[in-house]
């Protein structure tokens, strides 16, 4: 179903952002861009990097709290709604949450996506694993990339 892992070296938060841009540009509705990693490990940070891609002007807070925060098109090119399931205990509780009607159309980043109950089953997921570049390492981070059979050709 998936493509073999791909490992992309990102040594700096320019490097992150550049990331960040080259999914940006093969993002579509439908797609999910799956970010997991340890705290701190950049996962706001590259869908900030993204969202800023698809012309996000300003401040992108970090859905912790709401769950979900929604970015529409325009301004964007490509609808999309942010979601961090850290706080999910359960994933039933995406009905609640009402996360289909804010998927309906756009293209999902979602943070913590084990807590979700996951997306790589999904054609159109790319799930991508943030880790330091090495033990001791404050800067930098490798991306470990999974992509689902809608990814293969548009792989970042």
């Amino acid at each position: 179903m998936s493509a073999e892992e791909q490992r992309i070296d990102l040594p700096d938060l320019a490097a992150m952002e550049a990331f960040g841009q080259r999914i940006a540009r093969r993002l579509r509705p439908g797609d999910v861009v799956a970010l997991s990693g340890g705290l701190g490990a950049g996962k706001t940070t590259l869908a900030r990097a993204i969202l800023a891609a698809l012309g996000h002007q300003g401040e992108v807070p970090s859905p912790t709290f709401t769950i979900v925060e929604t970015y529409d098109a325009p301004p964007l090119s490509v609808p999309v709604a942010h979601a961090d399931f850290y706080r999910l205990d359960d994933p039933c509780e995406l009905a609640e949450i009402g996360l289909d009607d804010y998927r309906d159309g756009a293209a999902l980043i979602a943070e913590w996506p084990d807590h979700a109950g996951g997306f790589g089953h999904e054609p159109a997921c790319i799930e991508i694993r943030l880790a330091a570049r090495t033990k001791d390492a404050e800067e930098g981070r490798i991306a470990i990339v999974k992509a689902g059979p809608d990814w293969l050709g548009r792989m970042p």
